[in-house]
């Protein structure tokens, strides 16, 4: 008895200091274990188009996950009953809730061990279902997923997340800082049956959405372009091509179109190019880029759009042989002409006016060899070595735009700026973003430079509205009631994959109304089978997405403008031989 006494009064002390002296510590030590953290996921930001149309969002999802030891003890009342109807009562009661076979749900509720992942990304209504039955063990964790209503229209341009809901690749990868937000926490209480205590210990920490960002795209646009691309290359079995529509004189990008494409919200299906390609593609722009060697010799007087021309077929120069893309007898052209024409052997003759660090200066200017402003994920800045490095044939093929590589967004800024007067406005994509009040504010105005006169922008202007002329590369390229100036382009394509040119790239970059431009499309085609001419490929998809563009934005024709300047493209007959204002071999 006494020793009986004595277990019992060991007892009796330490229930005295358990529940009085270090009852509050005791009491903190066993909550630590009845204590749940749970990570309360911030919502990423939502991109919108420049109208509002939702482009990406997220939405409040909820993971569910099983204690499958707590299972068994599942019961509830069956024929006015307290019964225990265990893991078989569970799946009855989940399955349907949760959209699963109940064979593969039972598997899930009977692993071994305290943890099992049920399901993913169910929605929070379906969650409240789900607790109101009271199952022991099972639990959520709040996460999120994010959509993409858009599809394939915009998803190289938007890109993805990862399953930490972090920003991957396109402008969910450049803007993740803005549109990621701060996670939170919550802190409960749960019981043995790993069900929260209503009245239990409860602390939370609340989220931080991310900032919504809105950008300078339409919706509208996107999708046509997209459209229009992919049937285009589809018809003529090419590899790539990429659209963009930019507005002449903010500098706005409209659209971004790049073909391979995917879907974001099923990656299962295969992923065309996580890159948007109009940023991320190099090519040699070919004709396209002879506008600025004839803004370059325009600009710097050294000839005019009426410039008499004999114009040859081919033209020996270094240790090379250049010709025109068709044999044709020699000709006699004005410049204008010889641009309408495409020639390559007349844009040389005009570059030999031009020594070759002025040729490279004008290069530069208009945003060769260097990034946009945009710096967007995996854009590159093109390849223009520097002029002393140029070798004896370089010095003319870059003239006619080989033997240099460039982007489509650079291409297209070419001829914004030729259509905005000669001054350069660097392209935009951001137009606004949410503040930590939630107030959208406007992205700053963009940089603008003057690169060439208005008075040479507008004689070049005129000369590129021949081209869509009769006597033109692309008459592909007419609008009924709209004048229209652009240059087609038929470039060889250097294919880094076996390191030596095979196939074609096709463009045709222009604006309109060419008598007060509002809009410049640019359309790339990589590797087109046949037809590979630029006029024939490039042309009909700017005619497209330039009509659809005007009526969606509302630009009417420039009012009492709707004739084209008649210029001069081809001489009556031969010019002088003594005459020093003909351009011809030999005059350099």
């Amino acid at each position: 008895m006494i020793g009986l006494l004595f277990v019992l009064s060991l007892f009796g002390a330490q229930l005295v200091r358990i529940q009085g002296l270090d009852a509050g510590g005791t009491a903190e030590a066993g909550q630590k274990l009845r204590v749940v953290n749970e990570t309360l996921p911030a919502l990423r930001g939502t991109i919108t188009d420049a109208t509002g149309t939702i482009l990406a969002s997220s939405i409040e999802k909820r993971d569910v996950i099983a204690d499958p030891t707590a299972i068994p003890k599942y019961q509830k009342t069956v024929a006015k009953k307290l019964t225990v109807v265990g893991v078989d009562g569970a799946v009855a009661d989940l399955a349907p809730l949760l959209g699963m076979d109940p064979a593969t749900l039972k598997v899930k509720l009977t692993v071994k061990g305290q943890y099992s992942r049920v399901i993913d990304n169910i929605s929070p209504l379906t969650w409240n279902e789900v607790a109101k039955l009271g199952i022991p063990g099972i639990t959520s964790v709040r996460t999120s997923e994010r959509t993409y209503p858009q599809a394939t229209t915009a998803a190289s341009l938007i890109g993805i997340t990862n399953a930490g809901q972090d920003g991957v690749s396109g402008l969910e990868a450049y803007l993740n800082p803005t549109l990621r937000g701060t996670p939170g926490e919550l802190k409960y209480e749960i019981g043995q049956d790993g069900i929260r205590l209503p009245m239990g210990f409860t602390k939370e920490s609340a989220a931080t959405n991310g900032h919504d960002v809105q950008l300078t795209i339409r919706n509208d646009l996107q999708w046509y372009a997209q459209n229009a691309l992919a049937q285009k290359i589809k018809e003529v079995k090419a590899a790539s091509g990429t659209v963009v529509v930019q507005s002449a004189k903010t500098g706005e990008l409209l659209a971004l179109a790049s073909y391979p494409t995917f879907d974001p919200n099923d990656l299962s299906k295969g992923v065309g190019s996580w890159n948007n390609l109009a940023f991320s593609e190099v090519f040699e722009p070919g004709s396209t880029a002879k506008v600025v060697t004839a803004a370059a010799a325009l600009e710097e007087g050294k000839v005019s759009p009426s410039t008499p021309m004999v114009v040859p077929y081919s033209l020996h120069r270094s240790d090379r042989t250049f010709s025109d893309s068709h044999a044709h007898p020699t000709e006699y052209l004005t410049f204008a002409g010889a641009l309408a024409q495409s020639s390559n052997t007349g844009i040389i003759l005009v570059s030999e006016t031009l020594k070759a660090a002025v040729l490279e200066e004008y290069f530069r200017k208009f945003g060769f060899g260097a990034k946009s402003a945009v710096s967007f994920p995996g854009e590159s800045s093109g390849l223009l070595a520097k002029s002393s490095d140029w070798s004896g044939s370089q010095r003319y093929t870059v003239a006619f735009g080989q033997g240099l590589s460039i982007t489509a967004i650079q291409a297209a800024g070419v001829y914004q700026t030729i259509a905005n007067g000669g001054v350069h406005i660097a392209p935009s994509l951001i137009k606004a973003t949410q503040n930590a009040s939630g107030t959208m504010v406007a992205a700053p105005a963009p940089e603008q430079n003057r690169v060439i006169s208005k008075n040479t922008a507008t004689q070049l202007s005129q000369m590129l509205e021949g081209v869509v002329g009769s006597e033109g590369t692309a008459p592909a390229a007419v609008i009924d009631g709209y004048r229209v100036a652009g240059k087609t382009g038929t470039a060889i394509y250097y294919d880094a994959k076996v390191g030596n040119y095979r196939g074609y790239t096709a463009s045709f970059i222009g604006y309109a109304p060419a008598a007060d431009p509002e809009l410049v499309v640019s359309v790339i085609v990589q590797k087109p089978t046949s037809p590979y001419y630029g006029g024939l490929v490039a042309a009909p998809v700017f005619h497209d997405v330039m009509t659809y563009a005007l009526s969606s934005l509302d630009i009417p024709p420039t009012p009492g403008d709707t004739t084209p300047p008649e210029l001069t493209l081809k001489l009556t007959s031969p010019p002088d031989a003594n005459d020093p204002a003909v351009l011809r071999d030999g005059r350099r």
